[in-house]
């Protein structure tokens, strides 16, 4: 048995363990960093990167078969199956070995491969190899797919987001179980490669949407594509052998049954902090038995041991998983002189066609912060100019402002590129801008960010800081 004492000791390496050490390590060069599984962060092997591939895939054929509105005409638009999903495993791939090539650069004496068990709350065992006493330790474990025991029926037809990138070529048929921004990504990226799909999802939910109006737009939009039931009643799942056969009450009340190739499970993420031994330490636990840390200092109630990244059940975003990672290292290698790290301001995308964006506070965190004291601006995008000339003329941004203050609080959008005007609301955000500020910044013509200085004027309005909107303002160009 080898034992080993060091200042810091760092369990697991994708993006949070691999912020954490290379913080870690620029205060101490005594570092364990632990990793049970492969190297490659969730993001890299099954997350965000092979979901765009696909989506990127989907976009290709839909956008090819949809030109005649331009005048153009493109013949026989076909999808290899097989080939989308060879060149998305090898692009994946590529993505996963510039993540391997990353870890196995980091000073070879500080990696330990094996999996962690806390013998006490100092102490760690590393499969039956070695021990590690550490003064300070990161847990960075990351997160697994679950589901509900309900889809078990599914049998060897159930698939999890974790295996979905795997299959050879795309099937045929896909029942989607999960109505959040995975689910919806990758529901509307098989449909547009022709996969026949229906998604169900639970309580009216719709990817991160909270605005009732903004989310109905999107339930109907997303329609006009897909079967989506965003409160589906499945009464029955049942594995036929070589598909999966489920019952369901469809939207007129009446019980269907339908058979399809596989059962997509994509219905959320767990901390993986169940077989990390946690029993053995001090740590106080939430009702899910995961480590309840501090949002801004990454501590647990064991000041010496953090959590960062989706292990910490918080904000499952690559960005927020680096973040955590460099502030829980940080701490961690200056432990005991701890402080708070910069948290950034709200951003979420999905990267679905119209795309969802929200940026700073919600409306329902919106009506709770101000009570009363607040008001909307909003644009709508069917009119918008740039927006119709480029044939993607659907959606709804809104944006939450203070009264009084005129500070931007907030923002929420189903709409054409969303990912960008969800940076410059992030940004506005974070930097406590009034909206009569963000109104001073340059807007160019013709594009859909004029959308966006639509909402705000909209919003400057109704916060009694600015001129009433004045019907199709020809300073913002036609359509704008």
């Amino acid at each position: 048995m080898i034992e080993k004492e060091v200042d810091v000791a760092i369990i697991g390496t994708g993006t949070a363990g691999m912020g954490a050490y290379r913080t870690a390590n620029k205060n101490t060069d005594s570092i364990a960093l632990i990793e049970g599984g492969v190297y490659g962060t969730t993001c890299a092997r099954v997350g965000c990167m092979p979901s765009k591939l696909l989506i990127s895939a989907a976009e290709a054929a839909y956008h090819s078969s949809h030109t005649d509105i331009f005048g153009v005409s493109v013949n026989n638009v076909t999808v290899d199956k097989k080939a989308v999903m060879k060149r998305l495993r090898s692009e994946r791939d590529r993505f996963v070995g510039f993540v391997i090539e990353s870890v196995e650069g980091f000073d070879e004496k500080h990696r330990i491969k094996g999996y962690s068990n806390f013998i006490d709350d100092n102490t760690l065992q590393i499969d039956d190899h070695t021990t590690v006493k550490a003064k300070s330790i990161v847990i960075a474990t990351g997160s697994s797919p679950t589901y509900p025991g309900f889809f078990n029926g599914a049998g060897d037809r159930l698939i999890t987001t974790d295996q979905v990138f795997e299959l050879d070529e795309l099937p045929e048929s896909m029942v989607i179980f999960g109505a959040g921004v995975i689910g919806l990504e990758l529901g509307q990226a098989l449909s547009r490669l022709g996969v026949r799909v229906k998604v169900f999802g639970k309580g009216g939910a719709i990817g991160m949407l909270q605005d009732p109006e903004i989310r109905e737009y999107a339930d109907k939009t997303y329609n006009d594509e897909f079967y989506l039931n965003s409160d589906g009643d499945v009464k029955n799942i049942k594995n036929t052998g070589d598909a999966v056969e489920i019952a369901y009450i469809d939207v007129d009340g009446k019980e269907q049954k339908e058979s399809f190739e596989y059962l997509l499970a994509a219905t959320g993420r767990r901390p993986n902090v169940d077989k990390l031994g946690l029993e053995n330490t001090s740590i106080d636990l939430d009702d899910f038995s995961v480590p309840k840390a501090n949002n801004f200092t990454l501590q647990t109630s064991v000041p010496h041991i953090f959590m960062a990244g989706d292990a910490n059940n918080g904000i499952p975003l690559l960005h927020e998983a680096a973040d955590e990672g460099r502030i829980a290292g940080e701490n961690a290698g200056v432990f005991p002189n701890i402080k708070s790290g910069l948290r950034r301001t709200s951003l979420g995308i999905a990267f679905t066609e119209p795309q969802m964006m929200t940026a700073g506070l919600n409306i329902h965190q919106v009506k709770e912060q101000c009570q009363a004291c607040y008001a909307v601006g909003e644009v709508s995008f069917e009119g918008q100019g740039r927006s119709r000339v480029m044939n993607i003329n659907k959606g709804i941004l809104k944006v939450y402002g203070e009264q009084g203050t005129g500070r931007i609080l907030g923002a929420e959008m189903f709409g054409p590129r969303a990912e960008h005007i969800g940076h410059l609301l992030s940004w506005a955000i974070q930097k406590n801008m009034r909206v009569s500020e963000a109104l001073d910044m340059p807007f160019y013509h013709p594009v859909i960010e004029e959308g966006l200085r639509t909402a705000l004027r909209d919003l400057n309005a109704k916060l009694f800081l600015g001129p009433e909107m004045i019907e199709r303002c020809m300073d913002c160009g036609p359509g704008a």
